[in-house]
């Protein structure tokens, strides 16, 4: 599977560029591994190419040094969403609407 996410920030209207995103798999123990990682990009984007197996994913957003950055308090020093991938194949899409003290996401295209 291959993963991509875009992060928009809603409380200006713009892509939230320069943040910080991790991407974990569980394995069948419980505990966590690092799959991959990256920065988004000007437009607020970052696709992490590795072909990885279906599984338990989640995927963190460094939330709290983005807003930082920006001299701005936010409630959510960080944003995780954890999801379950069912396919080796198929691309996933996992976009943010972030604010300092809200966020949504969903499964996207």
């Amino acid at each position: 599977m291959t993963l991509s996410t875009h992060v928009l920030d809603a409380s200006t209207g713009r892509p939230a560029a320069g943040m910080g995103v991790l991407l974990e798999r569980q394995s069948a123990e419980g505990g966590w591994a690092v799959s991959e990682a990256g920065t988004t990009d000007g437009d607020g984007r970052l696709r992490l190419p590795g072909v990885t197996p279906a599984g338990i994913y989640r995927i963190t957003f460094a939330s709290g040094g983005y807003f930082a950055a920006r001299g701005v308090p936010t409630f959510y020093p960080e944003v995780t969403v954890t999801f379950e991938a069912t396919s080796d194949t198929d691309h996933y899409h996992v976009p943010l609407l972030l604010s300092p003290f809200a966020y949504s996401t969903y499964r996207g295209s």
